[in-house]
């Protein structure tokens, strides 16, 4: 399977060293097509992290990334989906998996009705 990198670099508010809000979320996945990427061209994906970013909030990342995680499942995802970083001040992992657990949860919370 083939795969793209998306930089977050590119899609990153000048100076900010925080990637936060859904509404931000929301901007990036457009201007990035990570949804088509993954979900209609099924590659997978390379996530730049900036080296001086200190956080991603797990809101943004909630917004980023719900069709692509609501497509592959939880595994899926992380086998397609790698985030690259070489800060030594943010990792990324905690933020991320509470943001899957989250899409998940809403997942599973909408389909009980």
């Amino acid at each position: 399977m083939s795969s793209i990198t998306i930089d977050l670099e590119k899609h990153r508010t000048k100076g900010s060293k925080v990637f936060t809000g859904r509404d931000r979320g929301i901007e990036v996945r457009t201007d990035s097509n990570i949804d088509k990427y993954i979900v209609e061209e099924r590659k997978n994906v390379d996530i730049l992290i900036p080296s001086d970013i200190m956080s991603i909030n797990p809101s943004f990342l909630e917004e980023f990334l719900t069709n692509v995680v609501l497509c592959l499942g939880k595994e899926g995802f992380y086998q397609s989906v790698k985030f690259k970083s070489y800060s030594k001040r943010y990792d990324i992992s905690e933020d991320l998996e509470e943001a899957v657990d989250r899409i998940l949860r809403k997942e599973n919370a909408l389909t009980k009705k």
